[in-house]
C-alpha cells in the first residue's frame, strides 16, 4: 500500500503547480494588455495634443501673413490715392490757368470786337466747356477723397 500513496501525492504536486503558473500566466497578460493599453491611450493623447499645437502654430502664421498682405495692400491703395489725387491737382491747376488765360482773351476779345464780328460767341462756348470739364474733375476728386 505505500506505493499507490506516493504516486498519488507526486501528481497532487504538479496540478498545484500548474494552477499556480495558469494564474500567473493569467495576471501577467492582464498587466501586459493593461500596459499596452495605457501606452496606447498615452499615444493617441500625445498625438491629439501635438496636432492641436499645429494647428494653433499654422494659425498663427497664417494670420501673421494675411495681416502683412492687407497693410501691403492697404499701403499700395493709399500711394495710388495720394498719386491720383496730385495727378488731378496738378491738372486742375492748369485747367485753372488755361480758363484763366481764355478769360483774359475772351475779355480783350469782348473789348475788341464788333458788331460784324462773332468770335467773342466761339470763345465764351469754350470757356464754357472748360468749365464743365473742371467741374467733372473736381467731382472726381471729391469722390475718391
Amino acid at each position: 500500500m505505500s506505493t499507490p500513496v506516493e504516486t498519488s501525492t507526486v501528481r497532487q504536486q504538479p496540478a498545484a503547480r500548474s494552477v499556480k503558473s495558469a494564474k500567473a500566466k493569467t495576471s501577467t497578460y492582464i498587466y501586459l494588455l493593461l500596459g499596452w493599453i495605457l501606452l496606447i491611450g498615452a499615444g493617441v493623447y500625445g498625438a491629439k495634443m501635438y496636432a492641436e499645437y499645429m494647428t494653433k502654430q499654422i494659425e498663427q502664421n497664417i494670420a501673421a501673413q494675411t495681416e502683412q498682405q492687407l497693410k501691403t495692400i492697404q499701403d499700395d491703395y493709399q500711394k495710388q490715392v495720394t498719386e491720383l489725387k496730385d495727378n488731378m491737382t496738378s491738372d486742375m491747376a492748369k485747367m485753372q490757368s488755361k480758363i484763366d488765360s481764355l478769360s483774359e482773351l475772351l475779355a480783350f476779345t469782348k473789348d475788341s470786337a464788333n458788331s460784324k464780328t462773332d468770335n467773342s460767341n466761339q470763345l465764351y462756348t469754350q470757356l464754357a466747356d472748360v468749365k464743365k470739364k473742371l467741374d467733372d474733375l473736381k467731382k472726381s476728386l471729391d469722390v475718391l477723397q
